[in-house]
């Protein structure tokens, strides 16, 4: 009896161990909510940095593509990638994403779509530090550019 409530108590905290590993990957599958500040998102030639939220969403979706996603004024842009193609970023502790998609939406849909080439640099926000996501990316009518950076706290998934 009591050599099984020790193989129970090993299981859930090597359970809980990874899940915990797994909730420090990033991006991670489903949506993860990173706490911020938002110090530029530039659409083309209108600069919406003023009303970006506080707040970036990675989705990353079944298919194993990731975007990142910032919000003003109640729209939304969308950096997408194959997750499959991060890459190790030049500065130490970064991470590259391409981006071949940038989506367009309003409320919670993503609506629209243009091909796009970019990147997303970033870094894992589940380190306990500010750490910056910025992406930008060109379309052949504009380009596209934002600046994210955490508080350091342990995002959202949801």
């Amino acid at each position: 009896m009591r050599f099984a409530g020790i193989v129970f108590g090993l299981t859930a905290l090597v359970a809980t161990s990874a899940a915990a590993a797994t909730m420090e990957n990033f991006p991670t599958q489903g949506v993860t909510v990173v706490s911020g500040k938002c110090s530029k998102l530039v659409v083309g030639k209108l600069d919406a940095s003023k009303g970006c939220k506080a707040e970036l969403a990675s989705v990353t979706a079944p298919d194993g593509s990731v975007t990142f996603i910032f919000t003003s004024g109640g729209k939304m842009l969308g950096f997408r990638g194959n997750g499959k193609g991060i890459k190790p970023g030049s500065q130490k502790g970064t991470a590259q994403l391409p981006i071949d998609v940038i989506s367009t939406g309003a409320g919670n849909k993503m609506a629209g779509q243009v091909e796009a080439k970019g990147t997303c640099t970033f870094a894992n926000p589940y380190a306990g530090k500010a750490v910056s996501i910025e992406c930008s990316a060109k379309s052949p009518e504009m380009s596209f550019n934002a600046i994210f950076t955490s508080d350091g706290k342990t995002p959202r998934h949801k």
